[in-house]
């Protein structure tokens, strides 16, 4: 086994090798179907998620409320994404008994925490965002003048 090597099979960590400076290696996300960290990736990481996490920091809102802010999402999505994000542990519903029944979603302490990290994404965005804008045009310009030489060159033939 190599070194570093985690020895239980039902394990899908990340490894390290010698000489490793702790750095984690992506691709050990990604290596088992059932792999706890990529499940919890692919939950956080969509767009519906972070949308309900983002609308959630420091306030409650009803479910209404979610759907009529979040532009586009389902019914039925937004109820799957909220069961989601309660049994991970990182929103908490509350059902108020009145009639008709009012249900407040809150973010968890947990789900706090990813909220900040959300904000540290969204920040680094708004900040490289021209970056981006830029080097999506001059690809897209490549991309065109790519395909005009090919064009050509096929016509030529």
């Amino acid at each position: 086994m190599e070194e570093g090597t985690l020895k239980s099979p039902s394990h899908c960590g990340v490894t390290y090798g010698a000489g490793d400076d702790g750095d984690t290696d992506p691709f050990q996300w990604d290596t088992r179907e059932d792999c706890e960290v990529r499940q919890i990736l692919d939950r956080v990481a969509d767009k519906w998620s972070l949308l309900v996490i983002a609308l959630l920091d420091r306030r409650r809102l009803r479910f209404t409320e979610l759907r009529r802010e979040i532009d586009g999402i389902s019914q039925r999505m937004l109820t799957v994404t909220l069961r989601q994000l309660e049994r991970d542990g990182l929103v908490k519903r509350t059902v108020h008994p009145v009639v008709p029944p009012r249900v407040e979603y809150e973010l968890t302490p947990l789900g706090g925490t990813l909220h900040t990290t959300i904000r540290s994404l969204v920040t680094w965005t708004e900040r490289h965002q021209n970056e981006i804008a830029a080097a999506r045009e001059a690809y897209d310009a490549r991309e065109a003048a790519e395909r005009e030489a090919a064009e050509r060159e096929t016509a030529r033939a």
